[in-house]
């Protein structure tokens, strides 16, 4: 196969430009005495440089999504295509590389190296998917987020804005198409949180990078272009 599942669908992207196609997606688990259902019939399109929230109350399946979105786990049913690739068909090295590639992380608890410094940091993603990770790509994407002067820092003696700045950083290096991030300001106080916030959406914006947040917040999710709800085992969008 080689690198024959990273070619672009130019026709889908230059006509369309959709980074992300979800059709008829479900999940279930096999339980005792049957079999449990967390999300059915989710079909939805996502184009390049679309900030989209996801939310849904606590056990809708949020968390369940964004795995699939993720490439973390696989749909029981449905398609899921990133790029124009089906990605359902993908080996899991396959997938792997394919994640590493294409897809951003950030989390909530933010889930940094602690021996690593905050330039090591950021750098990791480059070092796993054996780039070189350029000094100036890592400088200049410090310097976006206003950590320059805490690059040789280590994450024990970083506040949990600073931390989360670092996650945003090292989500973005490898210049991603689409960036997941999970409750990313759910662990920092209100004001810390809508500067952190800021950083996100100024970066994404810049790179054009698709961007999909898992959120309770209405005020966050309101600062999206779209809105996508999960309810009754399904993802709706709010008009």
């Amino acid at each position: 196969m080689g690198n024959s599942y990273f070619v672009l669908n130019s026709c889908l992207l230059m006509n369309e430009q959709l980074i992300l196609k979800l059709t008829n997606v479900g999940k279930s688990f096999a339980v005792a005495g049957g079999k449990l259902t967390i999300l059915e019939k989710v079909s939805f399109d996502i184009k390049k440089g679309e900030k989209v929230a996801i939310i849904g109350p606590s056990g809708s399946g949020k968390s369940t999504l964004l795995s699939l979105l993720g490439l973390l786990d696989s749909p029981s049913v449905g398609t899921i295509e990133i790029l124009g690739q089906e990605v359902g068909g993908l080996s899991e090295q396959a997938k792997a590389k394919f994640r590493n590639e294409v897809i951003g992380f950030v989390f909530q608890s933010f889930e940094l190296i602690a021996p690593f410094t905050v330039k090591e940091n950021v750098s990791a993603p480059l070092d796993i998917s054996g780039q070189k990770a350029k000094p100036e790509l890592v400088s200049d994407i410090l310097a976006e987020v206003g950590l320059t002067e805490r690059s040789a820092a280590l994450p024990n003696t970083l506040s949990g804005g600073e931390k989360q700045r670092v996650a945003i950083a090292r989500a973005l290096v490898h210049k991603p198409a689409i960036l997941l991030a999970d409750e990313p300001t759910g662990s920092l106080d209100r004001e810390t949180g809508e500067k952190v916030l800021k950083f996100l959406l100024d970066a994404v914006t810049n790179r054009e990078t698709t961007l999909l947040v898992i959120t309770h917040d209405e005020a966050m999710a309101a600062m999206m272009d779209r809105i996508f709800e999960i309810k009754e085992q399904t993802v709706y969008e709010r008009r």
